[in-house]
């Protein structure tokens, strides 16, 4: 593949400016302001300049800043991982698991632990789904069981046994103290313990989640944001024909 450099675009090609915004725990004064500045240079930006600041109270502040980064990366060197299978539509997904399967597919569904956040599993999970796109509630060939929010890894095993289910998906908005890797680990854990990880179907998704994160905690697959239930759905019988074939 030939070289794609890239820098960041503002206001003309390769001038690399860029938007930065964050939080300092100080209130807000001229102080704050430019050691607000001095951090975006001590984060290697050329000629930042706070553009907004922000009193949030009890000795908080936000800021923006604008500036110029001098780096840039070759495109071309970047691999990134991602599950190959065909993305079929809801009905193409119907069809091929009443063809392969015989019967439905069984999707067990839960945002597990602490987090309450279940804007991503709804949208892949419920009927209407989300942005056009309908849910797996909606496909005749899915059976699809949302348990909600906060919901015991222990429990949705449980709930995945007693339905005998396919595939489980999990939905995880990421923490800035990284909780949801704890909790995704201890789901995993628990499968494998059980005899189950081999024989169900294991898939996460959430803003932040991605593939080769996935993979990397013990996930058969990674959904991040602009994902859909056909997109689950047609990895999942995909996931399901290969297992079937080794």
């Amino acid at each position: 593949m030939a070289e794609q450099w890239i820098k960041p675009y503002g206001d003309t090609q390769d001038d690399g400016r860029v938007q930065l915004s964050f939080t300092l725990p100080v209130p807000l004064d001229e102080v704050s302001k430019e050691g607000a500045r001095r951090l975006a240079l001590a984060m290697g930006l050329d000629e930042p300049a706070v553009v907004h600041a922000e009193d949030m109270g009890q000795g908080f502040s936000f800021y923006v800043l604008y500036g110029q980064s001098k780096h840039r990366i070759d495109l071309s060197t970047i691999q990134v991982a991602k599950p190959e299978f065909e993305v079929l539509d809801k009905d193409g997904v119907n069809a091929l698991i009443a063809e392969k399967m015989g019967r439905k597919m069984v999707v067990v569904g839960a945002c597990i632990e602490t987090d309450a956040h279940t804007v991503g599993i709804d949208a892949i999970m419920n009927m209407k789904g989300y942005n056009g796109h309908k849910g797996l509630e909606s496909y005749h060939e899915v059976r699809a069981i949302n348990m909600g929010a906060q919901v015991d890894s222990e429990e949705l095993v449980a709930r995945a046994i007693e339905e005998q289910a396919d595939v489980i998906l999990v939905s995880q908005v990421v923490t800035q103290k990284n909780i949801h890797l704890d909790n995704l680990t201890r789901l995993s854990d628990i499968l494998e313990a059980e005899g189950l990880r081999e024989k169900i179907i294991l898939v996460v998704g959430g803003p932040r989640i991605s593939h080769e994160l996935a993979k990397e905690l013990g996930y058969d697959a990674g959904f991040g944001p602009k994902s859909y239930a056909e997109d689950v759905a047609s990895f999942a019988i995909n996931e399901w024909i290969k297992r079937k074939a080794a």
